[in-house]
């Protein structure tokens, strides 16, 4: 099988059951839902085999164009959802199953191809990811996230990394408001350093983001304002939850003269999970990503466990189980001290 395809079938098959879900409501919406839950946990259940990495020497154009599609599909899908949410017709219960699917699907899959894309070289692919990140109202996570938790993560200078025993309801603000500072004061010393002046990105994020939110207050009233500001909710929130699961509590030692040691595959967790890894790009193979960033996704290599954390479940679920402190705590306490050798961090 070509190395790509899974992927393509894994994250297009939501789009086309999201679109339909907008269009035509009914059945559609909750096969939805299904998917984006209940099938992706089974097929992880089901398929216990870990895909090995694609060759690194091969070219993939194909890894791009399926991020590319997923991108475009991302703004369709986008608009569609808050048209379908604002104008109702799909009575409370159905409403809630297509806002709780919808949601999945920007936060778990258009984030992950957003953060594939904000690694590429290419501009235009990095302005894509960088524009999808804009519409979900999170567009300061393209700085953030290259710029702060790349050089920082798995330390207390990272906002984006959780400490042991913080809950995520602790976490959540903190990485919130500190990577859109960090990011900023980032921005700005890299504008002051290269002495030309220009535009800092920050005001490309904040001023898109009102511009999607009224587009949206345009199109569909204070209904479809309201529609796309609890999607974006709902979408942080899973990319946060997706943060907080991958370094909590692992930290880099610090060498004498002050600075993190370099980064490994000991400082991420990451899930060994063959569909949720398939539909989300790769990003549960968190260690080689930080160690290769600008890597394509299908050659994300999954490090062994003996010298990379294993989380004891899929991200998806992990994520889920984090919004529930105390099983939290008993889960991945264990997990944690597990991986230091019996010690509790």
């Amino acid at each position: 099988m070509h190395p790509v395809r899974a992927f393509a079938i894994a994250s297009l098959v939501p789009v086309g059951l999201i679109g339909a879900g907008a269009v035509w409501g009914g059945v559609w919406i909750w096969a939805a839902l299904i998917y984006m839950t209940l099938f992706a946990f089974f097929m992880d259940q089901i398929i216990a085999q870990a895909a090995p990495p694609a060759d690194p020497t091969r070219e993939l154009p194909s890894a791009d164009a399926l991020s590319a599609v997923l991108a475009v599909s991302h703004f369709a899908l986008l608009a569609l959802v808050i048209r379908a949410l604002a104008t109702g017709g799909q009575g409370v219960a159905g409403w809630i199953a297509f806002y709780v699917a919808a949601s999945l699907f920007f936060g778990q899959i258009s984030n992950s191809n957003a953060h594939e894309l904000i690694h590429r070289r290419d501009r235009r692919l990095f302005n894509l990811g960088k524009w999808v990140y804009i519409s979900l109202l999170f567009g300061h996570h393209t700085s953030a996230h290259n710029k702060v938790h790349h050089r920082f993560a798995a330390s207390d200078d990272d906002p984006n990394t959780a400490r042991p025993g913080e809950s995520f309801y602790r976490f959540a603000p903190r990485a919130w408001v500190g990577s859109f500072v960090k990011g900023y004061q980032m921005e700005q010393a890299d504008i002051a350093r290269r002495g030309r002046g220009g535009l800092n990105p920050y005001r490309v994020y904040v001023g898109g983001g009102l511009a999607a939110l009224g587009l949206s207050g345009l199109a569909f009233g204070w209904a479809g304002a309201g529609v796309h500001l609890l999607l974006a909710f709902y979408a942080q929130t899973q990319l946060l939850l997706s943060d907080y699961v991958q370094h909590y509590g692992l930290r880099r030692a610090r060498r004498p003269d002050g600075k993190l040691e370099p980064i490994g595959p000991a400082h991420s967790w990451n899930a060994r999970h063959w569909f949720t890894s398939h539909m989300m790009l790769n990003a549960p193979r968190h260690s080689d990503h930080h160690a290769h960033p600008a890597r394509p996704y299908p050659q994300l290599e999954l490090h062994p466990r003996a010298v990379a954390p294993i989380l004891p479940s899929s991200l998806p679920a992990m994520a889920t189980l984090a919004l529930f402190p105390g099983p939290w705590r008993r889960v991945m306490g264990r997990a944690l001290k597990r991986w230091n050798g019996g010690v509790t961090a």
